[in-house]
């Protein structure tokens, strides 16, 4: 077959795709709306306050060159352990704490600024992008488990399972253009501060309502999944080939939603009954894989960039894996045979409850938080640089 026919095919495919879609939004009209205001309530209630703060706040350290400063103090830290610049560290600190995809928007705009080369941004990319404490402690942890102690011990996998793959990735691509230490963490005074922050903040409201788009989009395609018995279908197939695993028809079906949207398949572990180990090592596989929303959301950034995508993507299938080894350890250490079922006691819904101000409050604050350490690091540098300054003068 050459390459024609297999263009030809693809083609074919994508039309009875968008055909059936199209059948399925005038046959479930209703439940489609419904599916769509769910996702414009969650990109207004928590993916907004949550987001926007932070897309904010990595712009506005790359482009207030604070980056730079940050570099000269972690460079031999982040050169050793995970083979990237000093500057790149700003990628990992928002990716670990701002939740998806703060860490990859951070790493593809260091690479934009050209503050690290092709091959430290898609060794970033690997590693970068996580989900947020905010996300695995509140919703995962009590909402889900209701157990904030089980949302500290995913978290602690999560980010265990980061550096690791970090680690493993430390080699890609061979080696990278190395930059001389001055070149890396040079000091660049800022001049127009208000056309950096008007920047900042238009870029950053931009890519929030496009990783919302994403998110309405996905909400509607998985109802329609559900609709058509195309998920029940799939998971009663996999259910049969993994039974002699102990696999059941709502285990396949749990993993297959969480695979696609993140969310939705953490949220379906709620009323799970099966052992606190296995349920809690879906949840870590999900929020290491993040899903294909997630996913398409970092490949829109990706865009004339030139990175290629393939780190990212065997980035977040080995933090999956590893994360959920990792978590099966840790809770069979700290919850012998526990059961999920000892935690639904009182049911609560975090994510129903979930208003505008509070994630907005919360998140602002996480951010500021975040911003602190690197605002300090340019203040010293300034006044560092200035002080050279004048004694050059005289």
């Amino acid at each position: 077959m050459n390459n024609r026919e297999k263009t030809n095919i693809a083609d074919l495919l994508t039309i009875l795709g968008l055909l059936a879609v199209t059948v399925g939004l005038v046959l479930f009209p209703q439940q489609c709306i419904s599916a769509g205001k769910e996702g414009i309530s969650l990109c207004l209630n928590a993916l907004v306050p949550s987001l926007f703060p932070f897309f904010v706040v990595s712009s506005l350290i790359i482009e207030m060159g604070i980056a730079d400063t940050l570099g000269r103090l972690t460079r031999p830290l982040m050169r050793r352990v995970f083979n990237i610049g000093g500057a790149c560290s700003s990628a990992m600190i928002l990716g670990f704490v701002g939740g998806y995809p703060v860490g990859a928007k951070t790493a593809i705009s260091l690479y934009r600024a050209r503050k690290c080369s092709r091959i430290e941004a898609e060794r970033m990319l690997s590693f970068c992008n996580n989900s947020g404490p905010a996300f695995i402690l509140g919703v995962v942890g009590a909402g889900v488990f209701m157990d904030s102690r089980v949302g500290l011990l995913l978290y602690l996998s999560h980010i265990l399972a980061s550096v690791a793959v970090g680690l493993i990735f430390r080699k890609w691509g061979g080696v990278s253009v190395m930059r001389s230490a001055s070149e890396e963490t040079a000091f660049r005074p800022v001049t127009n501060k208000a056309d950096i922050l008007i920047k900042s903040i238009v870029n950053s409201f931009s890519a929030t309502f496009n990783i919302c788009g994403f998110v309405i989009f996905f909400s509607v395609f998985i109802k329609l999944l559900f609709l058509s018995g195309i998920i029940p279908a799939i998971a009663q197939a996999a259910a049969f080939l993994l039974r002699p695993l102990g696999v059941s028809d709502n285990t396949a079906e749990q993993f297959i939603i969480g695979v696609i949207e993140l969310t939705s398949g953490v949220w379906s572990l709620k009323d799970a009954a099966a052992g606190l180990s296995r349920s809690a090592a879906m949840a870590a596989f999900m929020l290491g894989w993040a899903g294909l929303s997630v996913h398409f959301q970092v490949l829109s950034f990706l865009r004339d960039t030139g990175l290629t995508a393939k780190s990212y993507i065997l980035g977040k299938l080995l933090h999956a894996v590893i994360s959920a080894v990792i978590a099966i350890m840790v809770f069979k250490i700290f919850y012998p045979d526990a059961l999920v079922a000892f935690a639904l006691a009182a049911q609560i819904d975090s994510i129903a409850d979930l208003d505008f101000r509070r994630t907005a409050l919360i998140s602002f604050c996480c951010a500021a938080a975040v911003l602190a350490l690197p605002a300090a690091l340019y203040a010293a540098g300034y006044a560092n640089s200035s002080r050279k300054k004048n004694t050059n003068d005289i």
